[in-house]
């Protein structure tokens, strides 16, 4: 007669193997933010969420990363998914804080910490300033012209206008505000402009950003010619500044 006595040792090791095998995290099923479908148009330079009424005339479908890696910029109606700056590979990017990859949600939430340090030596007007920046990453001088993304003040030094009204006052809290100081740069999708500038925000030793307070205290306006990560916040500090007639806006 044969024994009916369980093997335990023998069901113990099942159980534990089969354990380990259901609790690891799968290897082929596994997906990150960057495998995310987004979609695109034939001539366009946004990528959308799959029901956009941008795509009504074409629609191609492409991951979240390569539509980043391809420059295309999110849309600002259906507003599609962004990519965390860990989600991202190096390669391509360099050392340089992007916002538009980062996606810090507001101005005020980017992170100074990750930033590019440096010195500003020299003031142009309210929203340019030229730095210093030790050991620059590729692509950028050791000495680069800043101009301030999204923000657009009076012209002082125009070589085909006049000086505009309340261009010394802008170019002057530019200077007494960042002359001589440690700053730290942040970037968003272009990097340069077509004179060759190096476009960023500047963030100041407090943590603020310095082109934010110049459209809130009334030095500049939103400039929206171009899209940038923070536009909607930066229009609402312009608004708020011609509320309270502040700068620009006082009668």
């Amino acid at each position: 007669m044969k024994s009916t006595q369980k093997n335990f040792p023998g069901m113990l090791v099942s159980v534990f193997v089969l354990a380990v095998f259901f609790l690891l995290p799968s290897t082929t099923d596994a997906s990150t933010a960057g495998d995310t479908l987004v979609y695109v148009t034939n001539s366009g330079k946004k990528y959308h969420r799959e029901n956009c009424s941008a795509l009504k005339r074409s629609k191609i479908e492409i991951t979240l990363l390569d539509a980043v890696k391809s420059d295309y910029r999110p849309c600002s109606t259906c507003k599609p998914s962004a990519l965390n700056a860990g989600e991202l590979p190096a390669a391509g990017q360099g050392a340089l804080y992007r916002v538009n990859i980062a996606a810090p949600g507001s101005f005020a939430a980017a992170d100074p910490a990750q930033m590019l340090s440096a010195e500003v030596i020299a003031h142009v007007d309210g929203d340019t300033v030229r730095v210093r920046i030790p050991n620059p990453p590729a692509g950028l001088g050791a000495v680069e012209t800043i101009r301030l993304i999204g923000v657009d003040t009076p012209e002082t030094v125009h070589p085909k206008r006049k000086l505009e009204f309340f261009g010394k006052e802008a170019s002057s809290f530019t200077k007494n505000e960042l002359l001589g100081r440690q700053v730290s740069l942040a970037f968003d999708w272009d990097l340069r402009d077509k004179y060759g500038r190096l476009l960023a925000y500047i963030y100041t030793s407090n943590g603020g950003c310095f082109n934010a307070a110049l459209i809130r205290e009334g030095y500049g306006h939103a400039y929206t010619r171009f899209t940038f990560q923070f536009m909607d916040e930066f229009r609402a500090l312009e608004q708020d500044a011609r509320r309270h007639k502040r700068g620009l806006w006082a009668e």
